[in-house]
Order: C-alpha cells, then sequence, then structure tokens
C-alpha cells in the first residue's frame, strides 16, 4: 500500500508530465508552501521550462505577455490565499484578449477550510465566470484509475485554454501535508502514452459556397466599402487581407495592433492614419459607407467609434474566427464565424473589381497621404511631445522585433505615429481589459519568449510595476523600455476633466514626483534621458546593440503635450478639407 508522499508524487508527476505531453513548454512559478509539490515536480521535469517571479500579479502578467508572444498557453502557478487572488488582474486580461492562461493553484484540504487556517480562502471559483473551464482536483491519490484523472485534466486544461477563443482556466490543488514528493521513485513519470490524453480533430472554419455567394451578391448592390483590421495576432492574416483589398480595390483601415501595419505584404492600400482623418465630424460625415467589414477586434482609436455611430444605418459584416459579439457601437451587425484569414482568401476568388467606387478609392489613399506629410513633419521646439517620442521609437524599432505598447496615450500615440513599414515587427498590447497594470511584466514575458523587444508606456504604468523589472535582471532579457513621462495622466488632459481645475490634478494628473533613475539602477539596468530626438534615436540604436534591461526615460509636458497635438489635428483637419472642396 502506498503512503502519503508516493501518492502526493506519483498523482502530482503524472498531471505534470501530462500537461508536457499535450504541448506545454513555458511555467511561471511564485515561491510558496503549499504550492511546493507542483513546483518542485515541474522544476523537476526534464520538458518544462520554469521561471520563478516572485510577486503573483507580476508572475502572471509576465506568463500572460509570454502567451501572447508565443500564442500558446503558459501556466502559472502560486500558492494558496492571497497569492492566487493576485493572479486575478491577469486572467480578467487573459479572458478579454483572448490570451490562453492556465493557472494552477494550490489550497488548503478540505478540512482546514472555513475554519481559521491560515491562507485558507475560498478559492473555488475564484476568478469567477473568467476561466474557460473551473475543476478542483481531487486529493492526490495514485492507483491506476486517479492518475488518469490527473492526466486527463492536465490535458483538457492545454487543450481548453489554446482552442477556440483562447482563455484562463484554473485548476485548484488542495494538498495535504506532507508536501515534498519524492523523486527517487522508479517510473516517476508514469506511463505517457504516445500522444497527450486528449487530442482534438478540428476542421477548418469556413463559409460553404452558398454563403460565399450570398455574401458576395449582397456586397455588389453596394458601392463605398471599408475592410477594417482591428487587433488580432494571426501571421497569416495580412497578406490574405492585403491581397484581397487589392482584387476588390478597396481601402483598408488599419489598426497597429492588426499586424497589417508591419510585414513584407504590399500595403498600398493601407490606410494608417485614419484615426487622425476622422477626429473631424465633418469629414466623417463626408466619408459615408455603404459597408464596413471588420476584422479582429474594435480599433483602438476612438474616432472610428465615433465614425460607425454616425454611420449606424451602414452595413457592417464582424467576423469573428470562432464566437463573440465584439460590437461596442450598438449597431447592428452580420456577425461571421469564420477564419479570417481563409475568408479574406475564399473572397478572393470571386470578381469584384469593378464592383466599387474608385473615387472612393482614390478619395482615402489622397487623405492618407496628407495626413502623413503632417504626422511626419518635424517641429522646431527643442522639447519632444510624447507624439514625436513614440515616431522617433516606431522608425527606430529593429527588424524581427516584438514591440509592446502600454495603454491610456501609449496606444493612442502609436496607433497616431507607428505608419506602414516593410520592417517584421509584430506589436502586442493588453487590449483586452484595457488596464495600466502589469505592464513591464508582460513586455518581459514576450521579451523571454525570444525576439528583441521593446516596451513603451507611460509613467504611470511603470510605477504600478516596477517590481516586474526583477525578473529582467534575475534572467538577463534583452529589453528596450521607453518611458513617456509626463509626470501624471496625462490621458486625461484630453478628456473633460482637464477642464475642472479644482479637483483634476488631485484625482486626475496624480503626478508622481519619482525618480525613474534610482529605480532602474536597483534593478542592475541602464538608463538614459535624452533631451530631443536626435538623442533619443541614439540612445535606442545604442539600447539595440547590448543586452540585458534598458530604460529610456522621455520626459514631457502635459499640457505641451495637449497643445501640440491639437496644433497637428487642427492642421491636418484643415489640410483635408480644402481638398474635399
Amino acid at each position: 500500500m502506498m503512503n502519503h508522499t508516493e501518492n502526493l508524487t506519483r498523482y502530482t508527476a503524472n498531471f505534470v508530465d501530462e500537461l508536457a505531453a499535450s504541448g506545454l513548454t513555458d511555467v511561471v512559478i511564485s515561491p510558496g508552501s503549499r504550492s511546493t509539490p507542483l513546483a518542485m515536480t515541474i522544476a523537476e521535469h526534464p520538458d518544462l521550462h520554469e521561471r520563478i517571479v516572485i510577486d503573483e500579479r507580476s508572475a502572471a502578467f509576465f506568463a500572460l505577455g509570454m502567451a501572447k508572444k508565443k500564442q500558446h498557453a503558459v501556466a502559472i502557478v502560486c500558492s494558496s490565499g492571497t497569492a492566487a487572488a493576485n493572479y486575478f488582474p491577469a486572467v480578467i486580461e487573459s479572458y478579454y484578449s483572448r490570451t490562453p492562461l492556465i493557472v494552477l493553484t494550490a489550497d488548503r484540504p478540505h478540512e482546514l477550510r472555513d475554519t481559521g487556517a491560515p491562507q485558507a480562502i475560498d478559492q473555488i471559483k475564484l476568478y469567477g465566470d473568467y476561466p474557460k473551464w473551473f475543476h478542483e482536483m481531487a486529493l492526490p491519490e495514485a492507483d491506476d484509475p486517479m492518475l488518469r484523472y490527473a492526466r486527463s485534466k492536465a490535458s483538457r486544461a492545454v487543450h481548453t485554454a489554446n482552442e477556440g477563443n483562447q482563455g484562463p482556466v484554473h485548476l485548484n490543488f488542495p494538498y495535504r501535508e506532507p508536501l515534498i514528493p519524492d523523486f527517487s521513485l522508479e517510473n516517476l513519470w508514469g506511463d505517457r502514452s504516445e500522444q497527450s490524453f486528449y487530442t482534438t480533430i478540428e476542421g477548418e472554419r469556413r463559409l460553404d459556397e452558398e454563403q460565399l455567394k450570398r455574401l458576395t451578391t449582397m456586397l455588389t448592390s453596394f458601392r463605398k466599402g471599408l475592410i477594417v483590421c482591428g487587433p488580432q495576432t494571426d501571421p497569416d492574416f495580412a497578406s490574405a487581407v492585403t491581397e484581397l483589398a487589392k482584387l476588390w480595390q478597396i481601402p483598408i483601415l488599419a489598426d497597429p495592433l492588426s499586424q497589417v501595419r508591419a510585414g513584407e505584404h504590399e500595403k498600398d492600400l493601407v490606410i494608417e492614419s485614419y484615426d487622425a482623418i476622422l477626429r473631424s465630424e465633418t469629414i466623417r460625415k463626408h466619408l459615408k459607407p455603404d459597408f464596413i467589414i471588420r476584422f479582429g477586434a474594435m480599433p483602438v482609436s476612438k474616432p472610428y467609434l465615433f465614425y460607425v455611430k454616425d454611420h449606424n444605418d451602414c452595413a457592417q459584416f464582424v467576423v469573428e474566427n470562432v464566437q463573440g459579439y465584439r460590437e461596442p457601437a450598438g449597431n447592428i451587425t452580420e456577425l461571421i464565424y469564420a477564419d479570417g484569414a481563409e475568408l479574406c482568401r475564399d473572397l478572393a476568388t470571386y470578381n469584384m473589381a469593378n464592383a466599387f467606387d474608385a473615387e472612393w478609392l482614390k478619395t482615402w489613399k489622397k487623405m492618407n497621404e496628407t495626413a502623413k506629410i503632417h504626422l511626419l513633419e518635424t517641429d522646431t521646439q527643442p522639447d519632444m511631445t510624447e507624439g514625436e517620442a513614440v515616431r522617433c521609437l516606431a522608425e527606430a524599432v529593429p527588424d524581427e522585433s516584438s514591440l509592446y505598447v502600454g495603454n491610456s496615450m501609449s496606444v493612442r500615440d502609436l496607433d497616431t505615429f507607428f505608419l506602414a513599414t516593410p520592417k517584421n515587427v509584430q506589436v502586442l498590447a493588453n487590449r483586452g481589459a484595457n488596464g495600466i497594470d502589469g505592464m513591464i511584466s508582460s513586455g518581459l514575458g514576450a521579451a523571454a519568449a525570444g525576439d528583441a523587444t521593446t516596451l513603451v508606456l507611460g509613467d504611470l504604468s511603470f510605477f504600478h510595476d516596477m517590481n516586474g523589472l526583477l525578473a529582467a535582471k534575475h534572467y538577463g532579457l534583452n529589453i528596450t523600455i521607453v518611458v513617456i513621462n509626463n509626470n501624471g495622466g496625462g490621458i486625461f488632459s484630453f478628456l473633460p476633466q482637464v477642464n475642472h481645475e479644482a479637483h483634476f490634478e488631485t484625482l486626475f494628473g496624480t503626478p508622481l514626483n519619482i525618480d525613474i533613475g534610482d529605480a532602474v539602477k536597483m534593478y542592475g539596468g541602464t538608463y538614459e534621458q535624452p533631451a530631443n530626438e536626435v538623442e533619443l534615436t541614439k540612445v535606442l540604436n545604442q539600447s539595440y546593440q547590448h543586452e540585458g534591461l534598458s530604460v529610456i526615460e522621455v520626459k514631457t509636458d502635459r499640457t505641451e503635450n495637449l497643445q501640440w497635438h491639437r496644433t497637428k489635428w487642427a492642421q491636418i483637419e484643415n489640410a483635408l478639407l480644402t481638398y474635399l472642396r
């Protein structure tokens, strides 16, 4: 008869081995006592790469960034109690951004729950409805049925996180003491089959011929169409959608997170300046479309949201790879559930070259060219604005790299100033819940997955996750972090709150007045504070030449930045209105 330690060891080892058999390669562990069986067994397994990130909130976002980059599930492991609660923000982001995350929380055994025992909180469905699947694991036993049970749950966790609309799964492990596994046992990893416990055969998600004919027949009744590409990560999509647009001769409004602005595919019909173009209500009304086909999530651009609200009678088609109802404008929409790249290729077989208005395309292209002239125009003022800093970064970011962008002003400036480029740059962000927490850790997680990585974010986002920098020091990760420091919440300067001076600075501006250079020194990184675009370009290029953590702080003034943006937008609006006349 097996004793407690053997039951614990074999049960956990079979579970962990099946994670690897099902394709999992990376696990992020936060130290704790109750999670000892999982943590030690994962560290012992030859096919799993574990990383230790002490703070659980940081660990979860680190895993999230890695999963976004790899487009495959990453697991996180922590102890019981509030350690597990610190995963919650990343679990929410995982759900809304459709990023696969396997959450493995250790727990007190059932007899210690609700008794006042330490670190014993209610962890059953701790994350509510956000996980795609929750399961309370059985207490460890090591007879054959229970080992198959452990393997089945591990396999299901990996497949469920990765399949369909990817997202988080949560498995909760109650463990009794003693917690130390015995790795000297024979046949420690159990009897793995030649394939994972569960295998899936998933067919292509495509419209049939009748559905395609119905859709194309409907579109031929229109003259002015738009393809809109929102945030998405499919590497095959950009070439497929740009080829479709070329054949049909209609413009593409491409979000910076769509992966359509960067790469070797043709971009003649890509309208990357639509955020600046659509800021004018007059221009929005002039550019009335007959139909919009949107791929991916809703674009970052708020002017685009106003645009579709202004034209709520326009026929709108939203393509979801699996399922979903992502339509925040509240417009009547026909949802198409099909793989986006495959749908583009299927639609490209239908000859629609002369179906649409050539002047419509010409107008969009001319407006885009006009807007870009002003966006690229260099100012004579000595100080850098946030837009200029992001424009400089967009030009300097190296080929074959990742660009991770923070929320609030950073992603909006990237939307404006990250123009079409032949460089292969994958642009990532946490746009599921749009929070500012965990950004440093997310960027470092992406850096840990391989490519050279640049993270651009604001000072409040930097402050929120400064302890995430420890992972860069611990693992020697190569990352360039550009901190746009306007000493507070710069995005609020663009909102109506700015007009309430009595409360603005205290409640919204929230200046930090901290020395970022001291924080970088504490974590062993290099620090630079360039004064202008020439210096910024220089230090950016230098950062890409050496290993480790590089932090570049760009100090800006919120009031000057607001005025600079407004001036740019006014110049663009005047130029476009002149063209339309």
